[in-house]
């Protein structure tokens, strides 16, 4: 299918790269396509972003059939423009299309969509250290109508933003709230799904958390015992003879930062093992001296150290609050290979077409 562009003619001052944040600026460009059943995928276009027109009475709004992803491409040290691993998104985003019942895009299309956007916009990708362009493919639902059932209208669209660190803390420790009311996800549910449902149900509980000063909300399971995931991210604990991170149980996200921490761990010979975790055993660890340290991983903070964890109404220091060895290593080595500074031993680089 060939894209269709029309460039803007206002192009918007570009941000500095040291007042970046996460997700507060967007491209002059953005790409869109749409889906009919029994017409199939039509009016593939580069245009300049903006609004764009969806029925008021579409399933998005009235029965949350919306599904996103999150990727990122870098300017390498040598200029060369590069995306990380943008095959495990797109896989991804159709097990979750699926899931949701959205038409997803051929892969053809959805590469086709990144590259040919990316390409347009390549001045917006930020050189400095830990800054990154980061990219929303995104499905909804679009046909009006007002009875449950799955919509025959599909719109595909990407967005681009240049980012830098997803937390004020950057790379240090930062500080977690252990929920015990409310659940993120529960067993048969969307919570294996980066659907938009899934962070609508999360954010009553970040807010209360953001206000007593923590980062992010570490989810337990619907019995509050099992750990899952944290907020943005899943995470990994540091024992004295393993390092385990919770088994997907079809309600934890299946990050791809988790599966490439994954990786470089097996590659090292270190004792990585996906098992049920539970907060009771993590505390009782970390009591007994033998929780080294806990980090998170996922797109937005690569890895991020867990310094301070709240738990019935105690904060529990992991660590001294510091960064720890492991995590620190993770963190270069998979920057760097996103960098171009340390070669790509996993395959995840695909350096950007121009076509």
């Amino acid at each position: 299918m060939k894209i269709q562009k029309t460039l803007t003619t206002t192009p918007k001052a570009l941000p500095p790269s040291d007042k970046l944040g996460f997700g507060q600026y967007f491209s002059d460009h953005m790409f869109v396509a749409k889906y009919r059943e029994g017409q199939g995928w039509y009016e593939a276009k580069i245009e300049p972003y903006g609004p764009f027109s969806v029925d008021p009475g579409a399933s998005v709004f009235h029965y949350g059939q919306a599904l996103f992803e999150g990727m990122k491409a870098f300017r390498q040290q040598d200029g060369k423009i590069v995306f990380f691993r943008p095959e495990f998104n797109y896989h991804r985003l159709v097990e979750g299309a699926e899931r949701i019942c959205l038409q997803p895009p051929p892969m053809e299309l959805f590469m086709k969509a990144i590259h040919e956007l990316v390409a347009v916009d390549e001045k917006w990708i930020p050189q400095d250290p830990s800054t990154s362009l980061y990219l929303r493919p995104t499905l909804i639902g679009t046909e009006a109508f007002l009875g449950v059932r799955p919509s025959h209208e599909t719109v595909f669209y990407v967005l681009l933003s240049p980012v830098g660190s997803y937390y004020s803390e950057g790379t240090k420790p930062v500080r977690i709230w252990t929920e015990e009311k409310y659940i993120r996800a529960a067993p048969g549910g969307l919570g294996a799904v980066k659907a938009g449902a899934n962070y609508a149900a999360s954010l009553k509980a970040a807010y209360e958390a953001k206000q007593k000063g923590y980062a992010q909300v570490l989810w337990l399971d619907v019995d509050h015992e099992g750990i899952e995931e944290v907020g943005t991210m899943n995470v990994f604990f540091v024992f004295d003879n393993e390092i385990v991170t919770p088994a997907l149980n079809g309600s934890i996200l299946a990050g791809g930062t988790r599966g490439a921490v994954i990786d470089v761990l097996k590659s090292k010979n270190l004792p990585i093992v996906e098992r049920r975790v539970t907060i009771t055993e993590v505390i009782e660890k970390l009591q007994q001296g033998r929780l080294k340290e806990a980090f998170g991983t996922g797109t937005a903070a690569v890895i991020s150290p867990i310094g301070t964890l709240s738990y019935k109404g105690k904060e529990w220091v992991i660590n001294n609050n510091e960064n720890g060895p492991l995590s620190t290593e993770l963190y270069k080595e998979i920057t760097s290979i996103q960098r171009g500074t340390a070669p790509d031993r996993f395959n995840w680089i695909v350096p950007l077409e121009k076509i």
